[in-house]
């Protein structure tokens, strides 16, 4: 059980890591009002001026992990760099699976190359659909510059969310998994992602992310609370500061770090 546990733990630290790309056009009149939407979301969230001037980002909060022992909570740091750099921590209270222990996973991603640690199970390179994913997982967000990137955005008809229509965009990036993405059709925040994510361990995965509770910090408005569920699991992640700009060594992304002590 416990080793099954480890395994769908490092493989959410994956899907988080890799959860939000952008969508695809056809025709010139459909890329505009793809662009539309796209621009006002952007704007929603802080201004495209604003949003060219993140360099990194610190989020530090609490994850949740729903297992049929119960919930394993514990502390987790995300750090975000340009243009796609990214770092997970996180370190979960194993008490409520009968064990005086704690799993602490990390994942590392130098914009080239990513490994995940376990410290029940060790080093795992990452590849394939999830290494393509955090290639195209630019910071502040893939939409600010989809196209010099080679993403296409295509909008969607409508779906019901939370009980009202929302806006949806499907983008496709030049490489990965293509995400729709549902935006709040009054304020334009985004309020879910959805993607087929493709892991070894369990195959193809659809991935939804629900988010809430946004906060403005620094000018630029983000969700504090995001929902992450497929067929394996839930992981709820509650974010509890947010820090933009803060000075990250490089280092701190590097894939041939040492394994963490078991």
């Amino acid at each position: 059980m416990l080793m099954n546990l480890s395994k769908r733990a490092l493989l959410f630290s994956t899907l988080l890591l890799s959860s939000i790309v952008v969508s695809a056009a056809t025709s010139s009149a459909t890329q505009a009002t793809a662009d539309e939407v796209i621009e006002k979301h952007l704007a929603a969230i802080g201004g495209r001026e604003a949003l060219s001037k993140l360099t990194s980002q610190r989020a530090t909060g609490t994850m949740t992990v729903g297992t049929p022992g119960g919930d394993l909570t514990g502390p987790v740091e995300l750090l975000s760099k340009a243009p796609n750099k990214a770092r997970l921590m996180i370190s979960l209270d194993l008490t409520p699976m009968g064990m005086n222990d704690k799993m602490v996973i990390e994942q590392k991603f130098n914009g080239t190359t990513g490994v995940m640690t376990n410290s029940m199970q060790g080093n795992q390179e990452v590849s394939g659909n999830q290494l393509d994913n955090m290639k195209s997982n630019t910071f502040p967000t893939p939409l600010l510059n989809y196209k010099t990137a080679g993403g296409k955005a295509e909008l969607q008809p409508r779906e019901t969310l939370n009980g009202k229509p929302a806006v949806v965009l499907l983008y496709t990036p030049k490489a990965g998994s293509a995400v729709r993405m549902y935006f709040d059709p009054e304020t334009f925040l985004l309020l879910r992602t959805k993607m087929t994510v493709n892991t070894p361990e369990m195959g193809d995965l659809e991935q939804i992310r629900d988010l809430s509770d946004y906060r403005t910090v620094g000018g630029i408005k983000s969700a504090f609370q995001s929902v992450n569920t497929n067929a394996a699991q839930t992981v709820t992640l509650k974010l509890e500061k947010i820090e933009w700009n803060v000075a990250i060594d490089d280092a701190v992304f590097s894939a041939k770090a040492p394994a963490l002590a078991r």
